[in-house]
């Protein structure tokens, strides 16, 4: 009886070690979330729920949280805001169990993720960028630089039309395969107008393609998260 009491415990505990091994991340590519203007890490939260049902773990997931959370006009690319998204980019990397990581971006925190990844060099370890109702092309609602609308959001490190900031994200890479997911009725990326200079603002130069939507600003993020997990792991 005393054996037998034995090898019950024995399997148990090779059980429970098993257990404790599945449960430990699967070597997936580090994803790094960057969250639009005035937003929480938090927005993020369906993402995360279904990157976790597909086996990440918390420790893969980088959720930099940038800017002012009450006044969205003060809020640019500027060196504060894009330092916190680079120091969330190096630790992703750092701790790539495969030498990779994945961006998505939503809304503003696509431009930055650009920026950051341009200023670290970093287009070549990143293997998925996908940009969630972002504006690589400006903003009509900010006007064309330097007759743009005054803010720090729409200045020259914001996001008015051919500012020195959008010029500086256009025709870069940002990774082995780039994404745009965006919508025709968005709210805020389509005041005026989804066209800047007869392209949706949303598109990804040299995107390997874009997936349109019949959602508003906040629900590309929120209800677009099984296509964000398709396009990293694909």
């Amino acid at each position: 009886m005393k054996s037998a009491f034995s090898l019950s415990r024995l399997l148990a505990a090779a059980a429970l070690a098993v257990s404790s091994f599945a449960a430990q991340a699967a070597c997936l590519d580090n994803v790094v979330l960057v969250h639009g203007n005035m937003a929480y890490p938090s927005s993020w939260n369906n993402t995360v729920a279904e990157l976790k049902a597909r086996g990440y773990v918390a420790s893969q997931l980088f959720l930099p949280s940038w800017g002012s959370k009450i006044n969205a006009g003060s809020n640019s690319h500027d060196a504060t805001n894009t330092g916190v998204v680079k120091s969330a980019l190096q630790s992703a990397l750092a701790s790539s169990c495969t030498g990779k990581i994945d961006v998505i971006g939503h809304s503003m925190g696509v431009t930055l993720a650009m920026k950051a990844i341009n200023e670290l060099g970093y287009s070549s370890k990143v293997n998925s960028f996908i940009g969630v109702a972002g504006a690589q092309h400006g903003l009509n609602s900010c006007g064309v630089y330097p007759f743009n609308v005054w803010s720090a959001t729409c200045g020259s490190a914001g996001l008015s039309i051919d500012s020195p900031l959008i010029v500086s994200v256009k025709n870069k890479r940002y990774g082995a395969k780039m994404y745009s997911i965006k919508s025709w009725m968005d709210e805020l990326v389509c005041i005026g107008s989804c066209y800047v200079w007869g392209a949706h603002t949303s598109n990804i130069d040299m995107q390997n393609a874009s997936y349109d939507y019949a959602l508003g600003h906040l629900g590309l993020q929120a209800y677009t998260t099984i296509k964000q997990a398709d396009l990293i792991m694909n």
